[in-house]
């Protein structure tokens, strides 16, 4: 019986510290994303938006959230934010390529394919940021994603040297226990996304640089500080 109690006390020990370290860090995520996210129209100017995948549907097209991305990614480079757009998203098997889909459906939104940019092996957002930098050279940038996952990905890019700040891409209601369960996985998916960009640091699939300019871009000053009524740039 007292063994029993033991292990039912070092049990609520480790679940209960377990619990801690997950609400931290989501919390530190927080924190570090909300002065850095900006809606579509207050956004300051970057040399390239990053799209992040987000699943296909069975006949290859682009999710609905994917289809927000990148027609939110399409608007910011119509209003001269961006100049460029980086399609990144998994391509692991032939029959599934998430950066083709996201060409293609911005292209049909008026996109012109010279100003698209396609990273086939966006796995995870780990592997999106680290590529955008080591591989594509990107400095600076926009984070195109849902408000749930921007969080996240701002930490992670930053981290791995990529100046970015975010815009949410939620422009409709999705359905509700599936998106339920995307905030609930972002709760583990941020602890170990810290844990890879402060201990582990693996490296993704890699391969030549291919640098989105062939000329260092110029970075645009962005003020964190003061947003009252706007912003500063």
């Amino acid at each position: 019986m007292k063994t029993l109690k033991n292990l039912f006390t070092i049990s609520a020990v480790v679940g209960g510290g377990a619990i801690l370290l997950l609400g931290i860090s989501n919390l530190t995520a927080w924190l570090y994303a909300k002065p850095r996210t900006f809606s579509l129209h207050e956004s300051p100017k970057a040399p390239v938006a990053i799209v992040f995948g987000a699943g296909l549907a069975r006949d290859g097209s682009p999710s609905p959230v994917l289809r927000d991305r990148v027609a939110t990614a399409a608007q910011l480079y119509f209003e001269g934010k961006v100049s460029k757009l980086l399609m990144s998203g998994d391509n692991r098997f032939i029959n599934y390529n998430e950066p083709g889909a996201m060409r293609d459906y911005a292209l049909q939104l008026g996109v012109p394919d010279t100003d698209i940019v396609l990273d086939y092996a966006g796995r995870r957002t780990y592997d999106t940021c680290y590529r955008a930098r080591y591989i594509f050279g990107v400095q600076q940038a926009v984070l195109v994603t849902q408000a749930f996952h921007l969080p996240r990905a701002l930490i992670t890019c930053n981290l791995l040297g990529v100046n970015a700040w975010g815009v949410p891409a939620d422009q409709r209601a999705y359905h509700p226990i599936a998106y339920r369960y995307w905030r609930l996985r972002e709760i583990p998916a941020t602890f170990m996304a810290l844990i890879d960009v402060l201990i582990r640091r693996p490296v993704p699939v890699l391969g030549e640089p291919e640098p989105i300019f062939s000329e260092p871009h110029g970075v645009y000053p962005l003020n964190l500080q003061n947003r009252q009524g706007g912003i500063e740039v």
